[in-house]
């Protein structure tokens, strides 16, 4: 991250070099007038020194500016988006050194090119804008590159998990019994568990908040009605901002929002422990073994995973790609989680990950039709067709698999989804994991090759889809209607000119 020691550098470097440059003065000139050496300029032009006072005034009399002028934060108009880059949260609070770069080298490539790297740093802005890309945007698409960089599987993070567990001699037999999340926080970190207040907040019921942490009383609010996995994992998380002592966290449990990378990240490896402490790595293992071991795709094996885990369907599917990846190889592999508010609004992509390559379907700003032959959006439709199994609240969970090829290619996936919806006007959701269909694929689950295992070719969005006999078709082809159109006019302009 860069400090704000090394932004005002950057800034005294970038002016200074303009300057200089406007003035047609070479670095030498420049040097010999001020008494400095060419290499202490280039230093303080690449950001890496700032002057002393006598010398930003030699410097501002060689230069005819006014002291104050060079020191001021305030770049010249050309370079007014490398100076909004530069004091903007973003820069400041990105991790470079998470993905091996250095603020300093940042400092030089905008210092040795400052001209292209205003232009590239405006038409990022600008995208930016066009597709109304918020900070949080940017946060949780950094926080995906980086769990795609490590195939989403944290070996500190497991063993963190391991030397909790043995620590306070915990049993991790499933489903984990929560009582033991409940006596660690409330005894060794001093937690209150409120399970009402929630319930009479008029807008945390609106927003259906899970859970909201006071730090100034350690006081945790429960939403009453919370299913018993739901709390084991708002506890769980809880245990691990403390056991790893993370101090940037949220405080609510869906919040709008994000107020740094760190925040983030750090909610990102609490909600990983608690993935692990739920679901013991070993035991998980032994299970989808089994369950991969199959000769016929059995839906109900992967519901009986579900309850005998006692936990939330995304929990679920989220712990399996930190482990497909690691322990299976399987590392060509993506997750979607698809939400619809009720049952007339349309799909929405909310969290989307992929390892190897890009997959589709991938999140947009589009607002295009998701192709409705994915599971992901079958099965809910199917699950809100299904009667609700005990009150009205009650929501219903399908398991449903299916084996997808993308349209045009060859890439073909085998999909499992778990789906889970209530009533016509509460929220439904999906969550897919997707394993590209090879050898490797083929030697470790059986039931990829079982006859009646689904099999649909797939599309992206159906605008940008040109089946033309798609019995599932949510909206017309304009996509490629326009594209047809534009291909036609360039065919033609080409033809004119060739003569």
């Amino acid at each position: 991250m860069l400090n704000h020691g090394q932004v005002v550098r950057l800034i005294f470097g970038l002016k200074l070099r303009e300057l200089r440059q406007e003035r047609s003065l070479s670095p030498a000139e420049l040097a010999r007038v001020c008494d400095v050496s060419v290499s202490y300029l280039n230093e303080i032009e690449k950001g890496k020194k700032y002057p002393k006072a006598d010398k930003i005034l030699s410097l501002s009399k060689a230069l005819d500016v006014r002291y104050d002028q060079l020191t001021s934060l305030e770049l010249p108009r050309r370079l007014e988006p490398i100076g909004e880059l530069l004091n903007s949260k973003l820069l400041k609070e990105f991790p470079l050194e998470m993905y091996g770069l250095e603020p300093a080298r940042i400092i030089e490539l905008i210092a040795n090119a400052p001209a292209r790297m205003n232009a590239f740093i405006s038409t990022i802005f600008e995208i930016a804008r066009n597709y109304e890309m918020r900070q949080e945007h940017l946060f949780l698409a950094a926080l995906r590159s980086f769990q795609e960089m490590h195939d989403n599987y944290f070996e500190d993070l497991e063993q963190d998990v391991r030397a909790f567990v043995g620590s306070h001699q915990l049993s991790t037999a499933a489903p984990f019994d929560l009582g033991q999340l409940e006596r660690v926080l409330t005894q060794e970190y001093g937690y209150t568990l409120d399970r009402e207040t929630l319930g009479r907040h008029a807008v945390a019921t609106q927003a259906r908040l899970r859970s909201v942490f006071q730090p100034k009383t350690k006081r945790l609010l429960l939403r009453p009605g919370l299913s018993r996995g739901q709390q084991a994992f708002v506890l769980g998380r809880e245990v691990a901002f403390n056991y790893l002592k993370l101090t940037e966290r949220p405080y609510v449990s869906s919040s709008l929002q994000v107020r740094s990378f760190d925040e983030v990240l750090n909610n990102f490896k609490a909600s990983y422990f608690a993935g692990a402490l739920l679901m013991e790595e070993e035991s998980l293992l032994r299970d989808v073994k089994k369950f991969f071991g199959a000769k016929k795709w059995q839906p109900e094996l992967l519901l009986n995973l579900l309850t005998q885990y006692d936990v939330s369907p995304e929990m679920f599917m989220q712990r399996l790609t930190t482990l497909l990846p690691r322990h299976f190889g399987l590392q060509s592999l993506f997750f979607l989680r698809f939400d619809q508010a009720d049952a007339t609004a349309p799909y929405e992509l909310t969290k989307e990950l992929h390892l190897a390559r890009l997959h589709n379907p991938h999140g947009n700003e589009l607002n295009e039709h998701y192709c409705r032959r994915w599971v992901s959006l079958r099965l809910m439709q199917e699950a809100r067709a299904l009667p609700l199994p005990d009150t009205a609240e009650a929501p219903v969970t399908v398991a449903g698999a299916q084996k997808s090829r993308y349209f045009g290619t060859d890439d073909e996936y085998l999909c499992f989804t778990l789906a889970r919806a209530g009533t016509p006007t509460q929220v439904a959701l999906s969550v897919t994991v997707g394993l590209r269909c090879d050898d490797n694929l083929k030697q470790h689950v059986r039931f990829l090759a079982d006859p009646a295992l689904p099999f649909r070719i797939v599309n992206e969005t159906c605008e940008r889809c040109p089946i033309a006999d798609c019995e599932s078709r949510a909206a017309a082809p304009t996509e490629i209607v326009r594209l047809a159109e534009r291909a036609a006019f360039e065919a033609a302009v080409a033809e004119l000119v060739a003569g």
